[in-house]
């Protein structure tokens, strides 16, 4: 049991109401996990307000309320305490109730459109390779050292992250590398977290059905930056034109990288071939595994953040150049003379990142064969975007099924196709069935050509009508070369 007013320390209140000194068993914010003594906070969710729940709350045992709005009717013997931000008060309080996890050990968080968990599962790679106890927080998969812990979100809910926070340290982790998406920084996720350094490796098209303007998305992902301590480091792109954007207001050390603008941390491509990439890091020759320019920034931006936690350069690039990347990302599958690239690249410019790295290492007369669809019940501007690079950067286009959740997979294809020139649907198919267009495209696959299959990535399920069905787009394109060699 913690007192109240311990837990609510730095916490922005309004007004309290009752006793401050009483003691609670655990914080809650979902009212089916109240149990007694705990203090229930009511949060204004995207679907549901947690204002509705208090009743509920105090039904199951809770001892403390705390809210933006108090309830009409006050229950006697309860403690109320109004916030300004339900939200934040939540990762506040998480994080005094664990203790502050996360000033025991050196926590950063990654943000951008693109490569954030590229960017964190090669740091978390790097630390363990150099011997460190570390932590990630990533799309693909959490982990405590070697511990998996699977992930739900981009980003947890403030008190899972302060939860996964404690046990690191506990398990004697030094380091903690997270991705930080739109939608947690501007819901509050990352409140209550002490960061040792932020990166920002770019921006482009992407959640504008949530966040309702390109503007208010980069606003988002500033305010990761405004709200650093002094005592952190800033590290953004200076290629993309949003990145010193990044560094206005923070108190943080402000620091670029970049591969064409001048910056604090410079590389250049000497090398970029389909079984790798060699870079002039800082006047040093290294040659990586991964693959493409976009992997250059990212590996760049690893190289830089590395540094900036004190470690030393020719450590860190001997280390970095073992590395494999995350899952789902430019995962390339040779079998019978095909490559299969499988990547979890979803917004225009990912596919484009990807397309025109495939283009980049071509050697001769092969074809380049895509695979591609879009998610239902996201941003629908981006659809006939997707359709029209895949059709102008490749051979041949199969548009196919992504997660279409609760819409109809026909309807979204069809937004799909209206973005095809007249002239390239010759080389364009519609097959609805993702399974299907994935073994079409390896039967009209040639020795030496290179099918990518896009959107999905890392993920082993298919969503459609609220249900997630097993799909792993790795297996089934395995599957499905061993098949085409059998006959």
């Amino acid at each position: 049991m913690k007192a109240l007013k311990d837990i609510l320390y730095k916490v922005s209140l309004t007004s309290t109401i009752g006793d401050m000194e009483v003691g609670v068993s655990d914080i809650v914010f979902d009212s089916r996990k109240v149990g007694s003594g705990s203090v229930f906070v009511a949060v204004a969710g995207t679907q549901v307000d947690g204002h509705s729940f208090i009743s509920t709350a105090l039904e199951k045992g809770a001892k403390a309320i705390v809210c933006e709005k108090l309830p009409e009717s006050l229950q006697e013997g309860i403690t109320y305490v109004q916030v300004l931000n339900s939200a934040k008060a939540l990762g506040i309080m998480a994080s005094n109730y664990y203790e502050n996890p996360s000033e025991k050990l050196k926590l950063v968080a990654v943000t951008g459109t693109n490569g954030k968990t590229t960017t964190v599962t090669l740091l978390y790679q790097l630390f363990i390779e150099m011997g460190y106890k570390t932590g990630l927080l990533s799309t693909v998969e959490n982990r405590i050292n070697d511990q998996v812990v699977p992930a739900t979100h981009t980003t947890p809910d403030a008190l899972s992250i302060q939860v996964m926070l404690k046990r690191m340290v506990e398990e004697g982790c030094t380091h903690c590398f997270m991705e930080a998406s739109s939608h947690a920084i501007v819901q509050e996720r990352m409140a209550g977290l002490h960061l040792a350094g932020a990166v920002f490796t770019n921006i482009t098209h992407d959640h504008l059905d949530y966040h309702g303007s390109f503007d208010e998305y980069i606003k988002a992902k500033k305010k990761l930056f405004d709200e650093l301590p002094k005592d952190a480091f800033a590290l953004v792109n200076a290629d993309d034109k949003r990145g010193p954007v990044m560094l206005q207001n923070t108190k943080a050390q402000g620091l670029t990288f970049g591969l064409k603008y001048p910056g604090d941390f410079k590389a250049k491509i000497l090398s970029n071939t389909i079984d790798g990439l060699e870079l002039d890091i800082n006047n040093r020759q290294i040659w990586f595994r991964l693959i493409g320019q976009f992997n250059a920034y990212n590996l760049l931006g690893v190289y830089a953040t590395a540094v900036l936690l004190g470690e030393d350069e020719e450590e860190v690039l001997m280390q970095l150049s073992k590395v494999e990347g995350a899952q789902g990302r430019f995962d390339k599958i040779s079998l019978y003379g095909i490559t299969a690239i499988v990547d979890y690249a979803h917004t225009p410019d990912a596919l484009e990142n990807v397309l025109k790295t495939i283009q980049g290492v071509r050697t001769g007369g092969e074809q380049v064969l895509t695979v591609v669809g879009c998610g239902g019940n996201r941003d629908r501007t981006k659809r006939p975007v997707m359709a029209k690079i895949a059709t102008q950067l490749s051979d041949k286009v199969i548009l196919t099924s992504d997660n279409p959740r609760d819409e109809e997979p026909m309807a979204i294809l069809r937004e799909m196709e209206a973005g095809v020139n007249p002239v390239d649907m010759k080389r364009t198919l519609i097959i609805e069935d993702r399974r299907e267009a994935i073994k079409t495209a390896v039967l009209m696959a040639k020795k030496g050509d290179i099918i990518l299959i896009a959107g999905k990535g890392h993920e082993t399920y298919q969503e459609i009508k609220g249900v997630k069905h097993p799909f792993d787009d790795r297996q089934v394109v395995r599957e499905m070369l061993h098949l085409m060699n059998k006959n």
